[in-house]
């Protein structure tokens, strides 16, 4: 697809980087391990269906949209989340492949998908998802970091014995390491962010695997079942507040402003930056 096909959005499809947003991702990622794992245990085949049929659903109604809608980018991420959980597990499972290549797979190709999102677009920031292709990229680096926050999560537990509530703790000390960069070292903000978004998913999915597995593998024993329905109630009266509230709609960005100005500069040719042209493609939602 040539750049000037590919047609932007009004504004960038992803919500603003608030606590609100931690705590879904969080959610997302501690009820998506307890779904996958729940279904998995009572049938492959329909949670394999369900996982594959419920993301290109998810996926196919948010890159519709040309705005970002809270219930719709939530429920991609949710749905992300039970299937890359999904796929680390089968892998694993299926294939008998030790949780540390798993991890370093899926490191790698979580590394592959940046390179070539940054390679392409020179830029990897979440203020700038405002064109499909862009948004494509955002979506593969986001699965790469839900399958790879899987495998590593059970890597810890299982292969280095740590079990799930020292797992916990390990992430969650990781998590500082992004945390104080930014606040106190002036980290780059994109970097920070990613780190912290990539090291969010081993931190959910040992939270619910804690509480939901037994108590002879270091869980609570409250059940896939149990642990995946309370997190989906809260899941949606959250993102039900989000959506009536407009709580997280990044506002207009200047950056955005600037990366636009350089790309429709390269496009047209001229060596110089030119004024982004509103035209038909920026036409509201019809909705």
């Amino acid at each position: 697809m040539s750049k000037t096909a590919d047609r932007r959005y009004l504004a960038t499809k992803v919500p603003e980087i608030t606590l609100m947003f931690w705590v879904l991702k969080l959610l997302t990622t501690g009820m998506g391990e307890a779904m996958s794992d729940f279904m998995g245990d009572h049938s492959v085949p329909i949670a394999a269906v369900v996982g594959i049929s419920g993301t290109l659903l998810a996926l196919r109604l948010q890159l519709g949209k040309r705005t970002y809608r809270a219930p719709y980018y939530w429920f991609v991420v949710m749905m992300i989340a039970v299937s890359g959980t999904m796929l680390a597990d089968a892998i694993h499972d299926g294939a008998s492949i030790p949780y540390p290549v798993t991890t370093t797979a899926f490191g790698l190709f979580t590394a592959a998908v940046f390179w070539r999102w940054y390679r392409t677009e020179g830029t990897l920031s979440i203020h700038t998802i405002d064109t499909r292709r862009r948004e494509l990229y955002y979506w593969c680096a986001v699965f790469g970091t839900f399958a790879l926050g899987t495998a590593a999560g059970d890597m810890t537990a299982t292969t280095l014995n740590l079990g799930f509530f020292h797992s916990i703790l390990l992430f969650s000390a990781i998590m500082l390491i992004p945390l104080i960069g930014w606040w106190r070292f002036n980290w780059n903000p994109i970097f920070a962010f990613w780190f912290a978004y990539i090291d969010t998913r081993p931190i959910g999915a040992s939270f619910a695997d804690w509480f939901s597995k037994p108590h002879n593998i270091t869980g609570l024993n409250f059940t896939d079942g149990h642990t995946a329905g309370v997190a989906l109630i809260v899941f949606v009266v959250l993102v039900t507040w989000t959506t009536l509230s407009g709580h997280g709609v990044q506002s207009h960005s200047a950056e955005a402003d600037r990366d636009r100005g350089r790309n429709q500069g390269r496009e047209a040719g001229h060596g110089h930056l030119v004024e982004p042209h509103l035209g038909p493609a920026l036409a509201p939602d019809p909705e």
